[in-house]
């Protein structure tokens, strides 16, 4: 991707690489593995080149080892693997007592680590501000990474609508939109998480995600000009 300027960059490209990328990676962190999902991932080779055309590094090696795991479960996901892939997403995410790697931004900003904090009322106004909605609202906090990743989605949709209507206001407005959001949010606490994601994880799927995570956000964050936070502090 060029750095030399927006009017060097293709933007509906990098735009609906974004769509797909985080799509599927904003799956995978919200959903307890399910097999017919990851078989279709599998037979559609979603792992063999990223959305965003992008060399990063992280990137790289995220899809080399979700390749690897693709090819090993290419006739199939077996029982087995599917109880060790439940076991890990559990492990990881929702955990007893306590997930190893927590997915709610709030947890990493306050030192009791509690959710439902601040954090999670200032994302939910930034779902509102465009119209949208937690599907489980006061239920599961709205500050969730794969919800955060989703809305990044989100706001991809709409700078691809606006390019499309030629609406460069709406485009700049958009744009700048993604830039805060990433910045004093997902981007805030992301590498934090995608770090412990790739410590811990027991199986080559989680660690792939890690690192595919890791990519994409960093790759993001290159192309709009923000810098992430190595280490989220509470």
């Amino acid at each position: 991707m060029s750095k030399d300027g927006t009017h060097n960059i293709d933007w509906k490209e990098i735009l609906m690489g974004e769509i797909l990328l985080m799509g599927v990676l904003s799956k995978t962190t919200q959903s307890n593995p399910e097999k017919e999902w990851l078989q279709s991932l599998i037979n559609e080779d979603i792992f063999s080149e990223s959305p965003l055309e992008s060399k990063h590094p992280d990137l790289e090696a995220g899809l080399h080892i979700l390749q690897a795991w693709a090819q090993k479960n290419v006739n199939g996901i077996s029982d087995e693997n599917l109880t060790d892939l439940k076991a890990d997403y559990v492990r990881l995410f929702l955990g007893l007592p306590k997930p190893i790697a927590p997915p709610w931004e709030s947890v990493y900003f306050n030192e009791d680590r509690m959710i439902f904090q601040q954090q999670t009322l200032q994302v939910r106004e930034w779902y509102r501000r465009y119209g949208l909605e937690a599907e489980k609202l006061y239920k599961e906090p709205d500050d969730h990474v794969g919800l955060e990743l989703s809305f990044l989605a989100y706001l991809a949709t709409k700078g691809i609508k606006a390019l499309d209507e030629q609406d460069n206001p709406r485009f700049e407005e958009v744009l700048n939109a993604q830039r805060d959001f990433l910045a004093k949010h997902l981007g805030a606490w992301g590498l934090t998480w995608c770090g412990l994601v790739e410590k811990n994880a027991r199986t080559d799927f989680y660690k792939g995600l890690a690192y595919l995570t890791r990519g994409a956000l960093s790759e993001l964050s290159e192309v709009l000009g923000v810098k992430l936070a190595k280490e989220a502090v509470a």
